[in-house]
């Protein structure tokens, strides 16, 4: 054997009982594992006692916004260090393939809040299989810190045949993007995204999306949708999606599935009953969510619509003239914009994360309401000199979510995790760095929300069974060894709201691909992570 861990308390990522064994790893896969008092115990060519930790699968990351880090950062703890050894990418509909020439140009500026400007990476793919054939390559020809897989952005394929016209496709239209989604199926991409509280994606009727996902279920993939509400209209938003995907015969699964802003304080129940009823009758659907009460976007996504039809450029054309930036403002403050959720915005919910110019930092850290105090402005004015001076590259959180509602949905029998981590910004989300040791720490450890062998399930068999990969998510012999250990009484994360780049405590060792990424504690130049591919299933 290449490695044996000793006296390790294995929670195998069933939900079932942990228990006390060897595991031996060789050639990347678990070879064996000997419970306690089971006989001879294995041999390896490096021995590790694991007495006092907990040995797990590789914790699965089902909403990643890592597409370009993975390339960027070869070091990568953000992930790294949490346990993640699988990211799902290509999320909210919006990404960095299928492209060509003018549609990267234009994605590179549509989400530089989310991944930056792209300034940095050699954009030397246009297809999907390209960019995950760079991915694979990653540093030098050695790979990226962690696995990664690929959803296909439904967005980006509308861009990519219909720029940002808000219309419905011709019918040759509508053929070039089956076309689209399912050659990136071909290429290895497991489902399909979409963001439907952003453009172009929003754009898209019901009729256009299903057909898009009986494509998707032709190939054995599933859609992930962040629908077109997570306030006044959400569970309206999260029926559609249902309804969209029982017709169309497609897998669901729900992005950041929470119910946020006042108008869904503690309607969490509904959400649950909502997606119980559709189980019962035979539906594919699971969810995620990341662990805190805050989201976080970028602040040109609270605008309307209609306002963002054409591109970046129209954007910030409509908000250098006054008469259409007060439509806009109106439509945000008095009325409640599709971009926000259908709620009027409250500028004290929204903080400033991050700006892409460094000359506007001064922003970052202080809700939009208190910067326009300072300023002797209105909100308005401050939002609209930030979006224009910072060319929409600003990020936000937004101070609109519920404990209760957290804590109810995390418990769900569908239930996965996923960061949504946006790694940009001079003050990101702490979930970026924090998600899976905050559950581990918070809600199982103090909180007693979930116990360890169930929450563990959460972050590896569940979201593995999902992307269908039959031999990852479970410690098993002749599974992959994409391992974790840590110390149930200790791991805990490090990031917070104040300091959210701190890394995780009590997760002392993490490999990929049976190669340590972390040891000790610390990050190894390990570069294990490669795509992950699912075989598609030929319509």
């Amino acid at each position: 054997m290449d490695l044996a861990f000793r006296n390790a308390r294995v929670v195998d990522g069933s939900g079932g009982a942990s228990y006390r064994a060897d595991v031996a790893v060789r050639d990347g896969r678990i070879h064996e594992i000997r419970r306690e008092g089971e006989g001879r115990r294995p041999s390896a060519r490096r021995v590790l006692d694991a007495d006092g930790l907990a040995l797990a699968p590789g914790f699965i990351d089902m909403h990643a916004h890592s597409d370009l880090a993975l390339l960027r950062d070869p070091d990568h703890s953000a992930k790294a260090a949490q346990g993640v050894t699988l990211e799902v990418l290509g999320q909210d509909g919006l990404s960095y393939a299928p492209v060509d020439d003018r549609t990267l140009a234009d994605v590179r500026r549509a989400i530089t809040g989310w991944n930056g400007d792209g300034s940095d990476i050699d954009f030397d793919w246009r297809s999907v299989g390209e960019y995950l054939d760079r991915l694979d390559r990653g540093h030098d020809g050695r790979g990226i810190a962690v696995n990664a897989a690929y959803l296909v952005p439904q967005g980006t394929v509308r861009m990519h045949v219909m720029g940002w016209e808000d219309r419905d496709p011709r019918p040759e239209e509508l053929d070039r993007m089956r076309e689209l989604v399912a050659e990136g199926l071909r290429q290895g991409a497991v489902g399909m995204s979409s963001g439907l509280t952003y453009t172009p994606g929003m754009y898209a009727g019901d009729g256009e999306l299903a057909e898009l996902c009986r494509v998707v279920a032709s190939y054995g993939g599933y859609y992930c949708p962040h629908h077109r509400s997570y306030g006044a209209g959400a569970l309206r938003a999260y029926q559609e999606m249902i309804d969209l995907t029982g017709e169309a015969g497609c897998a669901l699964h729900l992005a950041h599935a929470t119910m946020n802003f006042g108008v869904n304080k503690g309607r969490a129940p509904e959400l649950l009953e909502l997606l119980d009823r559709a189980l019962e009758r035979g539906a594919d659907i699971t969810l995620d969510t990341y662990p805190y009460t805050p989201g976080c976007t970028t602040l040109v996504a609270v605008l309307p619509s209609w306002a963002s039809e054409g591109g970046p450029q129209a954007v910030l054309d409509r908000l250098a003239d006054d008469d259409t930036a007060e439509r806009i403002r109106h439509e945000l403050e008095d009325v409640g914009s599709d971009g926000c959720h259908g709620v009027p915005v409250a500028w004290d919910t929204v903080e400033i994360s991050g700006v892409s110019d460094p000359g506007l930092a001064s922003f970052v850290g202080r809700t939009i309401e208190e910067t326009a105090r300072t300023r002797g402005e209105t909100p308005w004015a401050t939002a609209r000199r930030l979006l224009t001076d910072d060319r929409l590259g600003s990020t936000i959180l937004q101070h609109v979510g519920h404990e209760e509602n957290v804590r109810l949905i995390m418990k769900h029998r569908t239930h996965t995790a996923g960061s949504d981590g946006i790694l940009q910004g001079h003050k990101p989300h702490p979930r970026a760095y924090g998600t899976f040791p905050h559950y581990l720490g918070t809600y199982v450890r103090e909180l007693g929300e979930l116990s360890l062998e169930e929450c563990v399930a959460h972050l590896t068999s569940r979201p593995a069974a999902r992307l269908r990969l039959a031999d990852r998510g479970l410690v098993r012999e002749g599974y992959v060894a994409d391992l974790v250990l840590f110390d149930p009484g200790r791991v805990a994360a490090g990031s917070s709201f104040e300091a959210p780049r701190t890394l995780p405590a009590g997760i002392p060792h993490v490999l990929v691909d049976g190669r340590f990424v972390i040891e000790d504690g610390r990050r190894t130049q390990v570069l294990a992570g490669r795509s992950v591919r699912r075989t598609p299933r030929e319509p």
